[in-house]
């Protein structure tokens, strides 16, 4: 039902190592897109997710990163060290540039694993539609919400075929403070009168890419929770720091920022976040008043 948008760094594959088991008890899905040569990191979530008896969807052609031209590293571990495992789906992400020609070979060249279609801004959706409807690799289509109108899922109604709409909730304020509060997404809620299986999203990164990571004027904590107020819809909460002269000294500015998300859990709206084991990893951090990384 949910299935959250992860690029393939360090840390997020860390997170789903060490989640793999919660996501698949939730039957979260998570959606992978590699940007490192290197597969080791990803290996081990993959291996983590499958020993769970998790879903993952795993994209051999992603946008960004080391593997943006060539995917083939991907393609490999996937039919070598995963070949019958069919909860973990080749994800073809169809885009602007790709022809209906090229969309259909890839379709052909997975060696019988189960296919997630990844619909990001593709211009050959009629030709491509018809010849892929009997396709039975082909199991969900993921649509990215700003790149694919409601005409266009239109065309991938194939029957017991998943289909996901995948939102980014996340706003970034790169010029000035982002607000205690702000609306993230209600998509969890109104995903079935899109006529959709699932949602998803980009977490609180947002669809935006970076390698590297700013320099640290302001450390920001920031976290997601629903507002029964407001319908249940899930709006995400800002710490930040106090220090933003330099960029320096992160684990001073790290420990401003846990203080105030402290104290908003002890405080009369601490009851809209749920008490997740990640909460209990802040308390315990502020307790011990240990600096984790920014990682």
């Amino acid at each position: 039902m949910y299935f959250p948008f992860m690029r393939g760094k360090h840390y997020e594959l860390i997170t789903i190592r060490e989640t793999a088991e919660l996501m698949a008890k939730a039957q979260f899905v998570p959606v992978i897109a590699p940007v490192h040569e290197q597969m080791v990191g990803l290996r081990k979530a993959l291996v983590a997710v499958r020993d769970a008896g998790g879903r993952a969807v795993v994209i051999v052609n992603p946008e960004y990163g080391q593997l943006a031209n060539d995917g083939t590293p991907i393609s490999n571990l996937l039919n070598e060290e995963f070949g019958e495992n069919d909860n973990l789906y080749v994800g073809i992400r169809l885009h602007n540039d790709m022809s209906s020609d090229v969309a259909i070979n890839m379709c052909k060249t997975t060696n019988g694993k189960p296919i997630a279609l990844v619909h990001d801004g593709f211009k050959g959706a009629n030709d491509f539609a018809l010849a892929v409807s009997h396709f039975p690799s082909i199991r969900a289509h993921l649509f990215m919400d700003d790149n694919c109108g409601k005409l266009y899922r239109k065309k991938f109604n194939g029957k017991k075929i998943e289909r996901v709409l995948i939102r980014d909730g996340f706003q970034r304020h790169p010029h000035s403070d982002p607000p205690d509060s702000e609306f993230f997404s209600d998509l969890h809620i109104t995903y079935p009168e899109e006529l959709m299986d699932g949602f998803g999203d980009f977490l609180i990164v947002g669809d935006e890419y970076s390698e590297s990571g700013d320099p640290s004027y302001t450390v920001a904590i920031h976290l997601t929770c629903i507002d029964r107020s407001q319908d249940n819809a899930l709006f995400v909460r800002h710490f930040l720091s106090k220090g933003r002269d330099k960029p320096n000294d992160p684990s001073r500015k790290f420990a401003e920022a846990l203080a105030k998300l402290i104290d908003f859990l002890g405080g009369p709206s601490g009851d809209k976040v749920y008490p997740t084991t990640a909460i209990e990893g802040f308390r315990g951090l502020h307790k011990d008043q240990h600096y984790p990384g920014l990682g």
